[in-house]
């Protein structure tokens, strides 16, 4: 890791560590004030319907903010951000640490000198849904903050070499001749996943209900339709469909400047796997590995991982310029 990366990772991974430490120590300084069972969720109204122990909120803090933080900082320092969108996405690392530290603080402060029942339950415990605005107050706050913070990076170019040009590769095409593309971009592993998460919503409504099988059952599908997408490339765009008609996710060709092929890190650069929203960029993520990625008229690009994607970008590039031309 180069002496940028590393002033990227310390400056994201810093909001994170201050909300952990200032957690902890509100727990150290208030623990003797606490009982053996904490109030740790609440319903609509506030109420608490569940429970965890003094040393569960500790551990269950501390793997929050540290997993979270840590991924946060390896997408900041090994993705592919520039410029402005850099600036934003440190400064949402600040907003989520500031939402997810204030959410456990008040927690915490909601149950000190709580009454406690025959099994060391809070009682009498209530979490006001206004300390959900607040919580967003403090993630805006943590935000500007995060920006000015950012502002201290090294201002950096984006690299020539990291989104598509017009100069990428072309396929020959006779005058009036029609061509398109078209591949599955399949994940082995996704299919099992989607089909457990798909069993267990079954089977969690027969067991609990449908209220918490629901959820799953959506998730199950979701992944199933994806599981082994579809990528073609024609006049029309670029068209990613599943193995359900929804959802479909379609870029028309007139919305696309250039496109290239490279290698794509979906951890890194996106956060993850599925449709993916970032600063400047969005996609349908796999797997890792080479993948399209298309300029937009906007300046942001959309990507898709598939194989012979190579082939692909250069016949989008054709097809662009024939429509340049046309016009």
């Amino acid at each position: 890791m180069n002496r940028k990366n590393i002033g990227r990772a310390a400056l994201t991974a810093l909001p994170f560590l201050l909300a952990l430490a200032a957690d902890l120590v509100l727990f150290v300084t208030h623990r003797d004030r606490l009982p053996a069972q904490l109030a740790s969720h609440f319903v609509g109204n506030g109420r608490a319907d569940d429970y965890a122990g003094r040393t569960s909120y500790a551990v269950v803090t501390t793997v929050l903010l540290v997993g979270i933080g840590a991924l946060w900082t390896l997408m900041t320092a090994r993705g592919r951000f520039h410029g402005p969108e850099l600036k934003k996405m440190v400064a949402g690392g600040y907003a989520l640490a500031g939402f997810l530290g204030y959410l456990m603080a008040v927690v915490l402060l909601v149950n000190v000198d709580a009454a406690q029942d025959a099994q060391g339950r809070a009682q009498d415990v209530s979490f006001p849904m206004w300390q959900l605005a607040a919580a967003l107050g403090a993630a805006a706050l943590a935000f500007g903050v995060g920006l000015l913070l950012a502002a201290l990076l090294p201002v950096t170019a984006q690299p020539s070499g990291d989104g598509p040009d017009g100069n990428g590769e072309r396929i020959a095409l006779a005058a009036g001749e029609v061509a398109g593309w078209a591949r599955s971009a399949g994940n082995r592993w996704l299919l099992p996943v989607a089909v457990l998460a798909c069993a267990g919503g079954v089977a969690l409504l027969f067991t609990t209900g449908w209220m918490a099988a629901v959820p799953a059952l959506l998730v199950g599908l979701l992944l199933v339709s994806f599981a082994r997408p579809y990528v073609a490339v024609d006049r029309r765009g670029i068209t990613v469909t599943g193995m359900l008609p929804w959802p479909r996710v379609h870029v028309p060709l007139d919305r696309i400047e250039a496109a290239v092929s490279r290698d794509i890190r979906p951890l890194a650069e996106y956060g993850g796997w599925g449709y993916r929203i970032r600063p400047g960029r969005t996609g349908v993520m796999i797997r890792s590995g080479e993948g399209i990625v298309a300029r937009l008229a906007d300046g942001r690009d959309f990507a898709v991982t598939v194989d012979d994607s190579k082939t692909a970008a250069a016949l989008l590039n054709t097809l662009i310029d024939q429509r340049r031309t046309e016009h």
